[in-house]
């Protein structure tokens, strides 16, 4: 059987539907139909770190608690951040997570480089990057991306890159200034966060020297799930710098992706699940799957015009 674009062009969707297997095939066919038929190109900027490493999927249980994740190649720390709480006390605000948090991320990211400036338009700005990922900004959503703005904005982070034997950055802000307000703004205004934020001077830096280059309308397609925008930034980094194939183990695989989920034996159909979801918006992605884990073939990059990496 070809990928699921093969499939898509050589049967039509509904065919495709009933010949990709898994819990999430109809949603992988859907997310490369899209991808394929979208005309709004975009490109989008991760720092190659975050690509090597990842955030919670879903909420820490301890708000406290620093957070470690650590790669064959890099390990993270996450300190959560503090705030005072209306009775005047320290509360912590806990690390950021979930979908909304990478969302949030990029498009800082994003916005850094396209400008080439620390400070960075929010408000209308970010409304208008998630209604580019159609996720129109309201009720619900609103909440979450208020709560992952306020984590981003207080949590301190740390890069150690195992291979240079050296910390990239050490306990930095992502933003050296709050992006939230404490009250909605009033009613009709569509007012979600102070005008501005500014990346911290170190994170800035790192970010123009190893900034990988994604594509937003892929971005788009995975909004929802945040393994499989994990996995797309991981083979949009490492893929195209190969040049020859790379086996990864499932051990390395589950260090690196299977935070939160508590048995090995649980963790391997899961990635699988988010790995087509990558592949359905990556179509250059020469990844095989085996017993061992993966075989990574050099590939062409998502976007082709690229920044230089690191």
């Amino acid at each position: 059987m070809g990928t699921v674009h093969d499939l898509l062009e050589a049967k039509g969707k509904q065919a495709a539907r009933e010949l990709v297997e898994g819990r999430r095939g109809p949603r992988v066919v859907e997310a490369a139909s899209n991808w394929a038929a979208d005309e709004d190109i975009g490109t989008g900027y991760m720092y190659s770190g975050w690509c090597q490493t990842a955030l919670p999927h879903k909420r820490p249980a301890d708000n406290a608690a620093i957070w470690k994740l650590e790669t064959d190649s890099m390990t993270l720390l996450v300190e959560p951040g503090v705030r005072v709480a209306p009775g005047g006390d320290p509360a912590h605000v806990g690390v950021p997570f979930g979908a909304i948090a990478r969302l949030i991320l990029i498009y800082l990211q994003s916005e850094a480089l396209r400008t080439g400036s620390r400070d960075i338009e929010l408000g209308g700005s970010l409304r208008a990057f998630l209604g580019r990922l159609e996720l129109p900004v309201g009720g619900k959503t609103t909440k979450l991306v208020r709560e992952q703005a306020e984590r981003i904005s207080r949590c301190r982070l740390t890069f150690h890159a195992k291979r240079q034997g050296s910390s990239l950055l050490v306990n930095q802000n992502i933003v050296d200034v709050a992006m939230f307000v404490d009250e909605p703004g009033e009613a009709g205004q569509g007012t979600l966060f102070v005008e501005t934020a500014r990346l911290s001077e170190t994170f800035f830096q790192q970010l123009k020297k190893h900034a990988v280059p994604l594509d937003e309308a892929a971005i788009r397609h995975i909004r929802n799930s945040s393994m499989a925008l994990d996995v797309y930034c991981w083979l949009a980094y490492r893929l195209h710098s190969l040049s020859a194939p790379k086996s990864i183990t499932w051990a390395a695989l589950a260090g690196q992706f299977g935070a939160g989920i508590k048995l090995r034996k649980h963790f391997k159909p899961a990635f699988l699940e988010n790995l087509a979801l990558a592949q359905a918006v990556y179509r250059d992605a020469k990844v095989e799957v085996t017993e061992t884990g993966l075989l990574l073939h050099p590939s062409l990059p998502p976007v082709r015009k690229l920044l230089k990496q690191g």
